[in-house]
């Protein structure tokens, strides 16, 4: 089977011979997939709504890995246990969402040996929530697909005290990828430049207070990607 390219690449960042535990596993495409390539040797996939489910269901019965892929009707990672899984993936939905997922379920989470997760949204706050809760981002990914945007990252517990403090276009844009040049971030970077850049053009002849305030968010905005850029190495 074939996964689209944001799958594809968070199944890059699993590792060899871990016990997945997949939340918001949707049509359960991703533990299907990673037993057939045997990377996985079980699979627990978890979804809060009935339909996902039983889709999920339904295509784990189609290639015959009931055997191998457990699927649990389940609020964020309430129904799991301690040491049931090795490598948590949570994807496809908002920071703040996921955010709430993981204090709920801090008591399951020290099983784990890495984390997989793919906010769609609030990244500068989640990337600074995961490193303020202990853990540490040591891989970056960013897909472009069907028009859309998809960053992700793996982490892993850090038991280094003091961990060295990201600037703000560091947290809003990703570390690791600025350091890369991922070539994704760079054309990420070049689309908010020009948004921003033409809602400052839109704003330049207004002078009410609502007016000045955009304006002075926007240009603090530029800046901060312009500063971005130069890190990628854009001149």
């Amino acid at each position: 089977m074939q996964l689209s390219m944001r799958l594809s690449a968070i199944s890059a960042m699993v590792t060899e011979g871990n016990r997945l535990v997949d939340v918001g596993c949707d049509h359960g495409y991703l533990p299907v997939y990673l037993i057939l390539e045997h990377k996985i040797p079980s699979a627990i996939a978890m979804d809060v709504r009935k339909g996902p489910l039983s889709r999920a269901q339904e295509h784990i019965a189609a290639y015959d890995l009931t055997g191998y892929i457990e699927t649990r009707l389940s609020d964020g990672l309430e129904k799991l246990k301690p040491g049931e899984g090795d490598t948590l993936v949570i994807a496809g939905m908002g920071g703040p969402l996921m955010e709430r997922i993981l204090l709920n379920g801090s008591a399951v989470l020290s099983g784990f040996q890495e984390l997989i997760l793919q906010p769609q949204s609030d990244l500068p706050h989640f990337r600074k929530f995961i490193r303020e809760s202990g853990w540490e981002i040591v891989e970056e990914e960013l897909i472009f697909e069907d028009g859309k945007y998809y960053p992700m990252m793996r982490v892993i517990q850090d038991v280094t005290e003091n961990l060295p403090e990201w600037t703000e276009e560091e947290y809003t844009f990703g570390k690791l990828l600025l350091e890369r040049k991922h070539p994704v971030l760079r054309q990420f970077l070049e689309r908010e430049l020009r948004i921003r850049t033409g809602i400052s053009e839109q704003l330049a002849g207004l002078r009410d207070d609502r007016a000045l305030l955009r304006k002075a968010e926007v240009e603090k905005e530029i800046r901060m990607i312009l500063h971005a850029r130069k890190k990628w190495g854009i001149e």
